[in-house]
């Protein structure tokens, strides 16, 4: 999009083309790339295409994110598409109600995944262009009252945004791509018979290969170690920096370690194995 104030690199210009195309056919999406691969910046792409493409559709977008990201996101779309309206909903001074959302016309509402546990009433009331999660692996447990709220959302688009699809269990796929496509792996109980059993438990390949024939559609994984993508990337660059402790954090630090290491040495047993663990408490 011509409001996008950023050159994307040849693999988000795939990845952007990705997410599009799956839009335009009604489908939800994982975008799953490695961290520091530009996730951000291809939703954005996508956001802008959007709007710029149906000026006439009114309806705004919802990121959530956590906490501790989302000022990381609010720079970024003032660096990357300052065209974007946006509307924070947190904090006191947040809407309580579906209109009072609607009513500033903002283009991106932007939550946390707290408030949106807490305001999914509200949150549920509105019918959003489309619905973005970051950091989607806080939906990972889909008995949990986050990823039960995100399913609550009403979107005509929903992506997730993750660089750990998987950390433990299949089932943590499973419960992104409920998110993003409901029912393309069937219900919980079918999907954990029908393959996490199976892949998890018998280690059967012809199972995870029918797994990944369904849902690669709609997971796009890049890792900085392939090969395409490394040609892409700029160089980089590593910097050591010493922080060196000051006169008094050594002389507190060296006092710590000397009273400790007494009491270690005159105990022994449990008692001995607790001074070291509170050696190392005290000194980080």
């Amino acid at each position: 999009p011509s409001t996008l104030q950023a050159e994307l690199r040849d693999y988000q210009r795939d990845g952007f083309d990705w997410l599009y195309r799956l839009a335009a056919w009604g489908l939800g999406a994982c975008l799953a790339d490695d961290m520091g691969l530009g996730k951000t910046v291809q939703m954005l792409a996508f956001l802008l295409h959007q709007a710029q493409r149906f000026p006439q559709d009114r309806r705004p977008s919802l990121l959530v994110a956590p906490t501790s990201v989302v000022g990381n996101w609010e720079r970024e779309i003032a660096r990357f598409a300052p065209s974007l309206t946006v509307t924070p909903h947190y904090g006191n001074a947040r809407q309580r109600a579906a209109e009072g959302l609607l009513a500033g016309r903002a283009s991106l509402v932007v939550t946390t995944y707290g408030i949106l546990r807490r305001d999914i009433d509200v949150l549920a009331n509105v019918d959003w262009s489309s619905v973005v999660l970051d950091e989607a692996q806080n939906i990972k447990n889909a008995a949990s009252a986050t990823a039960g709220a995100a399913r609550r959302l009403r979107a005509v688009h929903r992506f997730a945004l993750t660089g750990t699809p998987v950390e433990n269990r299949l089932a943590e796929l499973w419960s992104i791509l409920e998110f993003a496509n409901p029912g393309l792996l069937g219900s919980r109980e079918v999907f954990r018979r029908e393959f996490a059993v199976p892949v998890e438990r018998f280690g059967n390949d012809l199972v995870a290969e029918r797994l990944r024939r369904v849902a690669g559609p709609f997971l796009l994984r890049r890792l900085k170690s392939d090969p395409a993508i490394l040609a892409d990337l700029p160089a980089k660059n590593e910097m050591k920096v010493v922080c060196a402790l000051t006169r008094e954090q050594a002389t507190l630090y060296k006092a710590v370690v000397d009273e400790e290491l007494r009491a270690i040495v005159e105990s022994d047993g449990i008692q001995r194995r607790g001074r070291v663990l509170a050696l190392l408490m005290h000194l980080k």
